[in-house]
């Protein structure tokens, strides 16, 4: 049974910098591709980045892209999501999932993933 367990939410004032570590136990995840995404309130859950389990591939929102970075550290079996320059529409909880994919094509982004955390919250305020 792999659980995730998502740390590093909080509160910060728009510019600054959260980093979200997600920890998996239960199994090695180092041959699967893992990914951070956010449900706002009012919103779908929505994909924010993914990265390969070799940590060679990533792949982000436009939204995110340039402020956000996916890092991985198999030895831990643990990813990471360094998170700068945050905006009030960062608000969301951040879920970490493992095992699956995410495909990106012209209507937008199809995902599956076998495995999620609980979430941790971030909030940004101006």
């Amino acid at each position: 049974q792999v659980q995730l367990v998502e740390s590093g939410g909080g509160a910060v004032q728009a510019g600054g910098s959260l980093r979200l570590s997600c920890t998996a136990s239960g199994r090695a995840l180092s041959t699967y591709a893992m990914g951070w995404f956010r449900l706002a309130p009012g919103k779908e859950r929505d994909f924010v980045a993914t990265i390969s389990g070799s940590g060679r591939s990533t792949l982000y929102a436009e939204a995110v892209k340039g402020r956000f970075t996916i890092s991985r550290d198999n030895a831990k079996n643990t990813l990471y999501l360094q998170m700068n320059s945050l905006k009030p529409e960062d608000t969301a909880v951040y879920y970490c999932a493992a095992k699956g994919y995410v495909r990106s094509n012209v209507d937008g982004v199809e995902y599956e993933f076998e495995h999620w955390g609980q979430g941790t919250q971030v909030t940004v305020s101006l």
